[in-house]
């Protein structure tokens, strides 16, 4: 099969991203033979490989959805300081895309940039909103603010400094304090609860 024949084929399954394997079954060879392929096509800048066996299209890259792609079946969603910075709450442009996750805490650094993951428990996944592109899922400013609260005391200690806020019109503290309220543990809560309380003097 011709380099450009197999392109075609894949381009014709309409789909995000797609793993080695995936590409075997649906071409009918080898993983071995299909892992060339797939280089070859990276080769000539038409693929990307996201990590181990995972690839999207060169073309149609948006930063924002690599943390769904990277973290796939686990749900994600966009928050932290990325999320800060989508709602005009921060001035600084992160590098590093940040995301809230069932899948776990990792630093993915691929081609297209640093993506990093952290995990929050089943009942703390909520408070995002669906945009156009189905694989991009971006929190509300008061749960990306909360979020950022909520890890503060993880041991990877990312959170501890809060970067400069500044609490815009489409931040409601009401909100924000229902969304504290949800978190199940009392220690991280009446944590959380404090921090907001310190920041909330710090900006009057």
């Amino acid at each position: 099969m011709k380099l450009i024949d197999a392109y075609a084929k894949i381009k014709d399954l309409n789909i995000k991203f797609f793993y080695t394997n995936d590409i075997s079954t649906y071409l009918k060879i080898e993983p071995s033979h299909a892992s060339k392929v797939l280089k070859r096509l990276e080769e000539s800048k038409l693929l990307i490989n996201l990590s181990r066996g995972l690839w999207i299209f060169a073309n149609s890259v948006d930063r924002l959805t690599l943390p769904s792609i990277l973290t796939s079946p686990f749900p994600t969603y966009i928050s932290l300081q990325t999320a800060l910075y989508y709602h005009g709450m921060i001035s600084q442009i992160p590098d590093t895309i940040y995301a809230v996750s069932l899948a776990r805490t990792h630093l993915f650094k691929t081609v297209c940039g640093a993506v990093s993951i952290h995990h929050i428990q089943t009942d703390f996944f909520f408070g995002f909103e669906n945009t156009e592109n189905s694989l991009i899922k971006m929190a509300t400013p008061e749960k990306a603010l909360i979020d950022y609260l909520y890890l503060a005391d993880t041991k990877s200690k990312l959170f501890t400094a809060l970067p400069e806020i500044e609490l815009t019109k489409k931040f409601t503290l009401s909100k924000a304090k229902k969304i504290i309220d949800k978190i199940p543990s009392l220690r991280k809560r009446t944590l959380v609860k404090s921090q907001l309380g310190r920041l909330q003097e710090l900006l009057e």
